[in-house]
């Protein structure tokens, strides 16, 4: 469908020539507000603060790098031509969830290692403020008029103008034409994904399937959502890379909750020692 809107401006604040962009702002702060549900945690469980929030120095950069550098793989003919430089513009958009995911849990892996504490217990800590930043974090997709979906027809537009603000309709009227939200899909599936996490971490004792269950949950939305985007990366013909990973996570952290289920490793406390329940 066509239409005829202002888009909002990207910049958040100029001071002098630096230009800071929502995109950043609004990632940063839902990074933020991930940190901040962590620590509440790690503080309930009488765990050290610092113990998550050394984590996430070390973690977000590593994140946001290996985020880029898989976008940048799988779109490498966008850059190849150059100039070179704007492989680092990651202000204009163009990281990766899923290879943010990638640098996170080898950074845990080895964070875990060297301060011998449980991998598993900092994942499940994290999960819930993971998934949180990554709701918040699609609204900066939003302001780049990035990460949606195909055109709507006008009797879609007619629906959602009932129950969408004017600002995300605006917005989303992208060279004359009126795209899906699929930012906005997948951040209120994320919302969901949360308030599951949250009642598993307060509800199910076995170590690591907090954030099992995340990997889960998340994909099964990525899954779908992704087939309505229009900007997705793929790995070979048709295939969206974003949903044969999605497949992976979801099938990979299946067995691992069978596994660890059936081996009892799920049913032991995160020093190792078994859980012994009361009668």
């Amino acid at each position: 469908m066509s239409c005829s809107a202002p888009e909002l401006n990207r910049v958040f604040l100029e001071i002098g020539p630096l230009s800071i962009y929502w995109y950043g702002v609004i990632i940063a702060f839902g990074a933020f507000l991930g940190l901040y549900i962590a620590t509440r945690e790690a503080d309930r469980l009488g765990l050290k603060k610092d113990l998550i929030v050394d984590l996430v120095v070390f973690g977000i950069p590593i994140a946001i790098l290996s985020a880029r550098i898989y976008y940048v793989i799988f779109e490498w003919d966008r850059y190849a031509d150059g100039p070179w430089w704007n492989i680092f513009a990651i202000w204009e958009g163009g990281i990766a969830i899923h290879g943010a995911l990638i640098g996170s849990v080898i950074t845990a892996v080895i964070y875990a290692r060297v301060k011998k504490v449980s991998f598993w217990q900092i994942v499940d800590i994290t999960a819930p403020g993971i998934i949180l930043g990554q709701a918040i974090g699609r609204w900066g997709n939003f302001m780049n008029q990035e990460a949606h979906g195909g055109p709507i027809s006008e009797s879609t537009y007619n629906s959602f103008h009932q129950y969408l603000p004017d600002f995300i309709m605006n917005q989303m009227c992208i060279d004359g034409v009126m795209y899906h939200p699929t930012f906005l899909y997948e951040s209120l599936w994320n919302m969901l994904v949360l308030i599951l996490l949250l009642v598993l971490r307060r509800y199910n004792p076995l170590r690591g399937e907090v954030f099992l269950s995340y990997l889960i949950a998340y994909s099964v939305g990525r899954f779908f959502i992704e087939g309505m985007r229009t900007d997705s990366l793929y790995v070979i013909g048709q295939i969206r890379t974003a949903q044969l990973i999605s497949i992976v996570l979801i099938l990979g952290a299946l067995a691992l909750i069978l596994y660890r289920r059936k081996s009892g490793l799920a049913n032991k406390h995160y020093d190792g020692k078994k859980v012994i329940k009361k009668k």
